[in-house]
């Protein structure tokens, strides 16, 4: 399960989301670095 969590909240299987729902490459890029310094100190 920890690792199913993981992989869905990767970085980079979050900008590829929101590329998929429609979002700009610079808006979901400037969103996913914000997330992943977040997601970094979490882990």
């Amino acid at each position: 399960m920890k690792e199913i969590l993981r992989h869905y909240f990767n970085p980079l299987h979050v900008y590829c989301r929101l590329k998929s729902c429609g979002m700009s490459n610079t808006t979901a890029r400037n969103l996913c670095e914000i997330y992943e310094r977040l997601y970094s100190r979490i882990l």
